[in-house]
This record gives structure tokens, sequence and C-alpha cells, in this order.
């Protein structure tokens, strides 16, 4: 019998109650080779109940004891390090390589929660007025919950739980059903770090899962990352039940090449931006906005690069792109590189097709490349999540400025250019959250903060960061006087400090 995956609720693995169970595929192979227990809206009221009860005693924890458990959590993650990426790899299909790529960045915010001390200190003003102080505060909400995208099971997480719980708050997961084995094994690590039970807790499901966690008047904090359809109905639904929401979305990010900038830098970037975990990345680069004459000379470098681009198995060692991670999303992927064909495209490399000795039945889809994209195209507009590079052309730096500008995803951007002119300009002007100034793909450290613009994102805090320690914190202000005899009787005025 395949192994099942469950529910990890007050410090134990559970069944759960529905009965219900989805299968696990192994990108590579088209095999099913797990099954996950599929939350009903009863094991999730029975998570945030033991969220609840734990966050009774978890919120007066002295800092630098939760910061001590985070302490103990990040050496677990470096001695499990790839075994959480060999289960990437396994149930989403990336290299190995990318895989572990992935758990690092995700350690980086465990790293910067280790710093929870110093990081949710307040303010303090003495004598404001006569004989009176104000201070800050952060404190937390409460049960927060996190709700993840298949593309990265351990970092996507670890940008939301760590500082959530480091602040003082508990926490319940929902990732996503299509690999879920890394959030489970992610949940006994923290077990094993020394978190009291029920402060981290796990539900696998689908709607029914995530409306009961937007619904729950128990749960104080949403934070998500997925589709931007998905990501505007989280938001909504989240804020109309009085919650704290942050909802990342969608993506197209562009990258101008300027006719300056040097090519073959610029080819190699677009190559792993592109291309790399098969283009399943929300800061993926799928538009090529090429300046005056720098589309020719780039594409004369670039096709050969992606012609040669090893497609493999991510357990390969030699293999530079994996699979996609299901039927129904290389269908969909595909479906796209038919309509740019349709469109008028100029379809460059044509990755339809390739099928690899062996696995045969995996969710391979070779590379794409077009040429001559118009901006009134589905397959420019609409994000693809896959390995489809689209080439826009445009005369000078101005219109490829408003190309971006224009569009209604604003997640990430990168310009390459030896023109400092150039790039100033860019970085100031242009309307998006996350900008790449030779550098493709420019996913901020765990100590600054990941977000979009426009329709990337839906609520006013990005995650990890400063961002996050005030998205999992309620500011409060307090004002103080001891009394001294000096003043007596009733004020009716405004108070002003005096």
């Amino acid at each position: 019998m395949a192994e099942i995956i469950q529910h990890f609720i007050d410090g134990q693995e559970q069944a759960g109650t529905s009965g219900r169970l989805a299968d696990v595929f192994d990108p590579a192979t088209g095999e099913a080779t797990k099954q996950v227990a599929m939350a009903s809206t009863q094991d999730v009221e029975t998570a945030i109940a033991a969220a609840a009860e734990a966050f009774k005693t978890w919120r007066y924890t002295p800092a630098l004891r939760r910061a001590r458990v985070m302490f103990r959590f990040n050496e677990l993650l470096i001695e499990h390090h790839d075994e959480l990426a060999g289960l990437i790899t396994a149930e989403h299909g990336k290299t190995f390589s990318d895989a572990q790529g992935e758990v690092t960045r995700g350690r980086e915010v465990v790293e910067f929660a280790c710093g929870i001390t110093h990081l949710q200190k307040g303010e303090y003003s003495e004598n404001v007025g006569t004989n009176v102080d104000s201070y800050s505060l952060r404190q937390p909400l409460g049960v927060c919950a996190g709700i993840t995208p298949f593309n990265f099971p351990v970092m996507v997480p670890m940008w939301m739980y760590p500082i959530a719980i480091a602040c003082g708050n508990t926490f319940v997961l929902k990732p996503s059903e299509k690999d879920p084995s890394a959030s489970l094994l992610m949940a006994k690590l923290l077990k094993q770090a020394g978190l009291p039970d029920g402060v981290f807790n796990v539900v696998n499901g689908d709607k029914e899962a995530v409306d009961t966690l937007l619904t729950d008047p128990r749960i104080a904090a949403v934070s998500f990352v997925g589709s931007t359809p998905i990501a505007e109905y989280i938001y909504q639904t989240g804020s109309h039940h009085g919650k704290r929401v942050q909802a990342l979305g969608g993506a197209k990010n562009h990258m101008i090449v300027m006719p300056d900038a040097d090519l073959e830098q610029a080819a190699d970037a677009l190559m792993g931006a592109a291309y790399g975990s098969a283009g399943e990345r929300c800061m993926a680069i799928s538009v090529a906005v090429t300046v005056g004459d720098a589309a020719d000379k780039l594409l004369q470098i670039l096709e050969p690069k992606i012609r040669n681009l090893k497609v493999g198995p991510g357990l390969d060692p030699e293999a530079e792109m994996g699979p996609l991670v299901t039927a129904q999303h290389f269908d969909k992927v595909h479906s796209y590189v038919d309509l740019g064909v349709e469109e008028g495209a100029d379809l460059k490399v044509d990755g339809r097709g390739l099928k690899l000795q062996g696995y045969e039945d995996g969710y391979f889809l070779g590379p794409c490349l077009f040429d001559n994209v118009e901006t009134d195209m589905r397959i420019y507009n609409e994000e693809i999540f896959g390995p489809v590079l689209s080439v826009v052309r445009r005369d000078d730096f101005e219109g490829a400025m408003k190309v971006i500008d224009e569009h209604e995803y604003g997640n990430g951007t990168a310009i390459f250019t030896r023109d400092g002119e150039a790039a100033r300009t860019f970085a100031e002007r242009v309307q998006v959250g996350m900008v790449g100034i030779n550098v493709p793909i420019p996913v901020p450290m765990a100590f600054h903060s990941f977000g979009g613009w426009k329709r990337s994102i839906f609520g006013s805090h990005g995650v990890h960061g400063t961002e996050g320690i005030h998205f999992y914190t309620a500011l409060k202000t307090v004002t103080s006087r001891w009394p001294t005899g000096i003043r007596s009787g009733a004020e009716f005025v405004m108070p002003t400090m005096k």
C-alpha cells in the first residue's frame, strides 16, 4: 500500500476524519507514489483549537526562549538539508541542486528569526510631557495561518511560520497537496527543536480546508502565495471576516536587455531565470524586452543555449531542468504554446513532443522560445508558469519601460545594461516591487522583504524581513504618568503634552 501522508496536529500525526485521500505523483515518472489525507472542516477546526490553546502560554514565553527554539531548528535543518531537498525533488520535480538552493533560502529566514529578541523591540520616549512617558510594544496576534503553493514547498512556508512563531504567535499551515511531505518533516523537526505541541500544525487539503481557515474567528492573520485569482479571493474573504491578510499573487516578470548589455551574460541570465525549475517560479523571467538592435544579437546567442539545455529527472546530476509538477499543469502549459502559435508569435524553439527514454510518462516539456510577441497576445498577458520565454521588441528605452508599467502584474523585473543612468532611471521609475540590475531574479534576502506591486499582491505587507515582523505583530503604544499630587481635577480639553 502507498504511504499516506497525514496531518500534524497538536504535536502528533493524525489521519483526520474525512476519509478522503489524494494521490501524490512523481513528476518524472507520472506514477502515484504516495497518498495524502485531505482535511475536513472538523480537522482544520481541531488544529485551530490546538493552536489557540497553545497560544495562551506561548505568547508569554520569553523571546530568548523562542529564539533558542529557532536556533535549534536551524541546526536540525542543516542536518536534514538533503533529506528535505530530496522530498522536494520527488514530489515537485525540480532538480536536486535547485531543491538544495530552496532549502538554503528558506533557512535564511529561520536565521533571521533567531534575532527576534532584537527585532521585536519597541521604542521609548521619556518626558513627552511633564512626567509623562510614551513607549510602544509589538505583541503577537494569536493563531496565524499560511496557505502555500506547490512550487516552493519548503521556502515559501519558511517565509511565514518562523517569523510568526518567533514573534509569539501559533500557526496552522495548509501546504499544497501536490507536494506535502516536506511540511510534515518540518513539523517534526520543530517539535524536536523544543517547540511546544500545538504551536505549529499542518493540515493538508483543498478548498474546504482553505475556507475554514479564512472564516474561523480564531484565526487572526492569513498569509498566502499563489495565483492572482486565488490571492484576490483569499484577500477578500479573509478581510471580510476581520482577518489581517497578506496575499501574494501572480507574475509576468520582464527583463530589459539594452543594446550596450553584455549579451553573453544576459543570455546566461535568461537561461537560468526563464527555465530554472521549469519556469515554475513567481520570480521567473518570462518576457525579455529587447531594445534597439539587441534582439537579433541576443537570439543568436540564446537559441543554441536553449536547444542544448539538458532536461531530465531531478535526481539526474546532469539535468538542468526537470519536469512540470502534474499532468494537468503540463497540459495547461502545452496549450499556451499551441496558443502562441495560433496568435502569430514566432516559435523559435519548440519544446513540445519531448520524450525521455525510461521516463515516457513523465511531465516533461522542453524549453520554448517565442519571438515577435505582441502585448495584445494572451501568451504575453497571462501567467504561463512554465518553461516558455517570450521576446518583445522595442525601439528604445522608454518603449521598453512602457511595456512593463502597463502590465497588470508588478512582481519582479530586471535590466541588463552597462549604462548607469539607464539602470538608475529604471530602478527609480519602474512600477514593480522587486528590481534587479544585471541580476535576473532579484529575490530579496531574509532581512529585507519580498513583495510585488499592482495585482501581484493584495494587502499592505510583504513577507519576511521587517514587513514580516510588522505583519505578525500588533503595535501598542502606551502613554503613562505616575501620580505626584501636583495635578488634580478633571480636564475637559484635548490633552496636550506640556
